[in-house]
């Protein structure tokens, strides 16, 4: 995705200045560099949202312009109202492209895995987003997780993935992405059939436990009368 937008250095700050601006219809934004001074800006929002509603994202690289400067960058960091959910501010980091850079990219399930196909189970989704590192042009949208293969109670772990070329995952190798967990009906049988091998008394079969209790007090009773 090739993008670039226009920024402009902000010259007022504080609560009443961002306020001002977004009603304007931008955000303030603060743009972050390892070896520059950081630049403070305001940002068109339907810019910002353009970017977040592609495929990448936040891992999204575009370009931003301001005192004829064109730099490089991400966005690094969102802040919204809790309440309205409105974009407070935005803090974007420069980007150099020969440089490797870890970012985190969303997992994408496919297949249909075999343990849900065919053996009642279900899907259980653990790890929805994977750490990566490399070089900004190599971020992929997404990392494709593949189920078909999986039975009742098997998972997939980070290890046993593929990492397309160079990238290299930085999440533990043996965190689970997603594993096949049975019904719960199935689980309770399970727990049932236990039970049974277990010759556990349930509370339907003590009165008969009584009954033959008193029956043996009674026979007693009988011989110490003489009847």
């Amino acid at each position: 995705m090739d993008v670039k937008i226009k920024g402009e250095k902000r010259e007022l700050f504080g609560k009443n200045a961002s306020r001002r601006l977004r009603r304007e219809g931008k955000v303030p934004a603060i743009l972050y560099g390892p070896e520059t001074e950081n630049v403070s800006l305001s940002l068109e929002k339907k810019d910002i949202f353009q970017i977040l509603r592609s495929e990448s994202g936040e891992n999204t690289i575009f370009k931003v312009s301001f005192d004829s400067q064109v730099q490089d960058v991400m966005i690094k960091d969102l802040q919204k109202d809790p309440t309205s959910d409105e974009l407070l501010h935005v803090d974007l980091i420069l980007i150099a492209m020969d440089k490797e850079i870890r970012v985190e990219v969303p997992v994408v399930l496919v297949g249909e895995a075999v343990g849900v196909k065919s053996e009642g189970g279900f899907v259980d989704f653990v790890l929805r987003e994977l750490e990566i590192e490399c070089l900004p042009k190599d971020i992929p949208e997404h990392i494709d997780v593949d189920l078909s293969g999986l039975h009742l109670h098997q998972s997939i772990k980070v290890d046993e993935l593929t990492p397309p070329e160079g990238v290299t995952f930085i999440s533990e190798p043996d965190s689970v992405i997603a594993m096949i967990q049975a019904q719960a009906k199935e689980e309770e049988a399970v727990e049932e059939g236990i039970e049974e091998e277990g010759e556990v008394i349930t509370g339907e079969e003590e009165p008969e436990v009584i009954k033959k209790e008193k029956a043996e007090e009674e026979r007693e009773e009988k011989k110490e009368r003489g009847d």
